[in-house]
């Protein structure tokens, strides 16, 4: 089996094990944010920053919904990372931004984030800011979830089907299920471009 059908199957195979009920309890509280006025903070480190980044412009552009991703300042990150050390670097910004119990945290990470094995730090100690605030939490993640999938009001769990593949597939599928929330009848408010101008099949 030449790697390109391996990688492709085991797609597949994360495809047929996602657990839809999971996405459909992230798309209400995302819903629910909204609703209330909430801003929704999406949070990532190395592939999944970029990741956050991409998720911004359909959250708020497709979902209507509030958004803002810490990486996309790379001056504020580096001085905090500089002065203050990379560990508190989220729970400074989002203290920054005046946080609140009406605000939704999405967490994009490979991991989860672990303090113990000293693994996406910043993660936890955003998330437990944000648990001390009242925000809600909600996850996008791979392997067991970390310490997102411990304390999210809502999480995707990307399944493992390939040890040595967790983080193409985990950050792969990011996007996969984002998209999935952005395109969900209860949150899209904005028709995407190249859909508003095909005309639709006779």
């Amino acid at each position: 089996m030449s790697y390109a059908i391996q990688h492709l199957k085991e797609t597949a195979e994360i495809v047929a094990q996602l657990n839809p009920a999971d996405c459909e309890q992230c798309v209400a509280e995302l819903r629910a944010t909204r609703d209330r006025g909430g801003r929704l903070f999406i949070l990532g480190v190395g592939g999944s920053a970029a990741n956050a980044s991409h998720a911004v412009n359909d959250f708020r552009k497709i979902a209507g919904l509030e958004c803002y991703a810490p990486t996309d300042n790379v001056s504020e990150l580096t001085a905090r990372t500089n002065d203050e050390g990379w560990a508190s670097v989220f729970a400074e910004w989002l203290r920054g931004s005046r946080l609140t119990a009406k605000d939704c945290l999405l967490i994009l990470s490979v991991g989860g984030g672990n303090l113990e094995k000293n693994v996406s730090p910043n993660l936890v100690l955003a998330l437990q800011l944000a648990k001390q605030i009242g925000a809600r939490v909600i996850g996008i993640v791979g392997k067991d979830g970390g310490y997102t999938a411990q304390v999210a009001d809502a999480c995707v769990i990307v399944p493992t089907v390939n040890p040595g593949n967790i983080t193409p597939h985990s950050e792969a599928f990011q996007a996969v299920v984002w998209h999935l929330f952005v395109s969900h009848p209860a949150l899209k408010v904005n028709q995407t471009k190249w859909e508003s101008v095909t005309p639709p099949k006779a």
